[in-house]
Order: C-alpha cells, then sequence, then structure tokens
C-alpha cells in the first residue's frame, strides 16, 4: 500500500502546485504534459521521470502550434 501511496501524493503536490505555476507563458503546458506524462511513465515500468520530460515537450508543443495558429486567424 505504501508503495502505491509516495508517488500518488507526489502526483498530487505536483498538480496541485502546477494551478500557481501554471501562469508562465514560456512554460505553458509542460506542467500539465509533466504531470500526465509522469503518472503514465509511472505505470509502463516505472519510466515516470521520462513520461514527465517527454509529456512536457509534447504538451509545450501542442500549446505552441494552438498559439501559432490563433495569431495566424484574422482579427473580427
Amino acid at each position: 500500500m505504501t508503495k502505491l501511496l509516495a508517488p500518488a501524493l507526489a502526483v498530487f503536490a505536483l498538480a496541485t502546485s502546477s494551478i500557481a505555476l501554471d501562469t508562465a507563458a514560456s512554460a505553458k503546458g509542460c506542467i500539465r504534459g509533466a504531470v500526465a506524462g509522469g503518472v503514465a511513465g509511472h505505470y509502463a515500468h516505472h519510466h515516470a521521470i521520462a513520461g514527465a520530460a517527454a509529456g512536457c515537450v509534447i504538451a509545450h508543443h501542442h500549446y505552441k502550434q494552438k498559439a501559432k495558429a490563433a495569431a495566424a486567424q484574422p482579427a473580427r
């Protein structure tokens, strides 16, 4: 039981702290992606660090593309 409790508490702490840190424009999506990737990596043979890093990169790229598409649309 305690093997599962410690990672769950760490993920909860990271997720709740991401609410305060999510306002940085340069890291948009990174915190959210890192939390999701860390959880997925943890369940995929204990690769939480690699999952968090990949999640950060993927989510940051997604939000960067989304911002670029929004800027390319003409103003109404």
